[in-house]
């Protein structure tokens, strides 16, 4: 299970689920705005007015958009993880 977390700089909710993944040893990569994507990409990818931090869930090929820090918590409870 691969995980992909687009955060932004300042984000308490994006640096608690960066922790989550680096306390429970679970594979990520971080794209931060700015630095790897803009504003326009991230709307388009998630939708207006999403808020930060999305995450998306990668298993075996499957893409499944998590939703926020709230959501991701309760996906990795639901599978067991946390």
């Amino acid at each position: 299970m691969n995980f992909t977390i687009y955060s932004r700089e300042g984000c308490p909710y994006c640096e608690k689920v960066k922790e989550v993944m680096e306390l429970t040893k679970l594979s990520h990569v971080v794209y931060n705005l700015d630095n790897d994507f803009t504003r326009d990409d991230f709307y388009a990818e998630f939708g207006q007015g999403s808020t930060f931090p999305q995450v998306i869930c990668d298993d075996t090929g499957e893409r499944e958009k998590l939703g926020g820090c709230t959501e991701t918590v309760q996906f990795l409870r639901e599978k067991k993880i946390v």
